[in-house]
């Protein structure tokens, strides 16, 4: 694959995953839920479809849950149908254009329901379609994501490229639960709001446009840079035998559980409060371009482990001093929980970019030895220990710590999950524990 010679293509090709990213918030956090109206007390007519339920809530729950475990399974067999591919245009630009075109496809369709009632037939479409639009974000994503580990041709530019692609996340949480709700109250509906942002799918155009690959329709080419091909068993096998990432992917998951358990319960903790979470989470989110530029310092200058080490204190800091701020009185409690968001802005970018950095980083490192190619893979694979560690945090521990009367105790135990990581970190192995350091001569 041609390698990005400039910093401004690794910053565009960065941004790629921005359009489709908000879709699949869109769809995951509003539409799912605009299907029914229970839980809406106010702006009934804006949040959900047409004011009324239009799909069968118990079947829908189900089928729901159905399309979250085909999601969480699907990732690793596409992983490897894209490492794989065998086309005249090479691997990974047909795998993007696979899933690219029936996610927008059923992303509009999603919009349509078949009748203007809850009915069996609406309830099975929606979640038709939903399994097309996981299925296809997964294929199209996880193939991007593969690509970090073999466009760029250093460290460097690779840390370039997840901290970009970390902002763009920052972004898109920004604008779905910010921009979201005040088009809402604004008076636009849902689905109108959907459509909005659809063009902002037009991002994913850019690698389409970016890549250059050779051929693969007589074998997956190899050479200098590129692994051998493999079967799915194969690589996800080859993937667990690599130690330096499986102990990553433990590290991984205690820490996605605690930053997961702050995402969602973070407005069960101010609840009681009667904080406009709005200013809290635009504090934690909005300095992240300018915080990330002292962490790329810190790597530059200490190596990854020191820097990833810094944010997870840093975070443990704030989420222990945003349980005391609770127990604050009215007239300072907000500025006081603004002042501990900001303390977590300094390390929840680069929470988003290390998710990046290192499957990247050690699948260029097994290419470049003419092993195995899992560079979708690895992502494939850290993505569903990061769905587990999500799972336990929202689902199994928020629910049992709101259920006990125990949810202001959610802070302490997200700082505790932070600093085991910290110490797991100690013994990252020395080729990751070093990676991004610049070199003194």
């Amino acid at each position: 694959m041609k390698k990005l010679d400039k910093r401004w293509k690794i910053i565009l090709y960065g941004c790629s995953g921005l359009g489709l990213n908000m879709l699949n918030l869109i769809v995951g956090s509003y539409l799912c839920s605009a299907l029914l109206v229970g839980g809406f007390d106010e702006h009934l007519s804006e949040w959900t479809y047409a004011s009324r339920d239009l799909v069968v809530a118990a079947l829908w729950g189900t089928l729901i849950l159905v399309m979250k475990i085909v999601d969480g399974i699907i990732d690793i067999p596409l992983a490897s149908f894209t490492d794989n591919l065998k086309t005249r245009w090479g691997r990974r630009r047909p795998a993007i254009l696979m899933g690219y075109i029936p996610l927008l496809i059923s992303y509009v369709l999603f919009l349509i329901p078949l009748t203007n009632s809850a009915s069996t037939a609406n309830t099975v479409w929606f979640a038709v379609m939903l399994g097309i639009f996981y299925c296809s974000y997964t294929l199209t994503m996880v193939t991007y994501y593969a690509t970090f580990a073999e466009i760029v041709d250093n460290d460097k530019d690779r840390v370039l490229l997840s901290n970009i692609k970390s902002i763009c996340d920052v972004v898109y949480f920004i604008l779905g639960f910010a921009l979201v709700p005040a088009f809402v109250s604004m008076g636009m509906n849902v689905r109108i709001i959907a459509l909005i942002f659809l063009p902002l799918a037009v991002t994913m155009l850019i690698p389409l446009f970016t890549i250059k690959e050779p051929s693969t329709k007589d074998g997956v080419l190899q050479g200098e840079g590129v692994g051998r091909p493999a079967g799915f068993i194969e690589s996800f096998v080859f993937a667990f035998k690599n130690k330096h990432f499986t102990y990553w992917l433990f590290i991984l998951a205690v820490m996605n559980f605690g930053l997961q358990l702050f995402l969602s319960g973070i407005n069960e903790f101010f609840s009681s409060t009667g904080i406009n979470m709005t200013f809290v989470m635009a504090s934690s989110f909005v300095p992240v371009p300018f915080t990330l530029i002292l962490y790329n310092y810190i790597i530059r200058k200490k190596g990854f482990r020191f820097a990833f080490q810094y944010i997870l204190l840093v975070y443990s800091i704030g989420m222990s001093l945003m349980f005391f701020a609770r127990m604050l009185p009215e007239a300072i409690l907000l500025p006081a929980a603004i002042g501990c968001a900001i303390i977590v802005s300094f390390a929840i970018g680069a929470f988003f970019s290390v998710i990046y950095t290192i499957p990247s980083h050690l699948a260029a490192e097994e290419n470049a030895k003419g092993n195995v190619c899992a560079s979708s893979m690895y992502f494939a694979v850290q993505g569903l220990f990061e769905g587990v560690a999500a799972g336990l945090a929202s689902g199994v521990v928020l629910v049992a710590l709101k259920q006990n009367g125990l949810i202001g105790y959610m802070t302490l135990i997200v700082a505790g999950a932070c600093m085991t990581a910290f110490l797991m970190a100690c013994f990252l192995p020395r080729s990751i524990a070093m990676l991004g350091k610049e070199s003194k001569q």
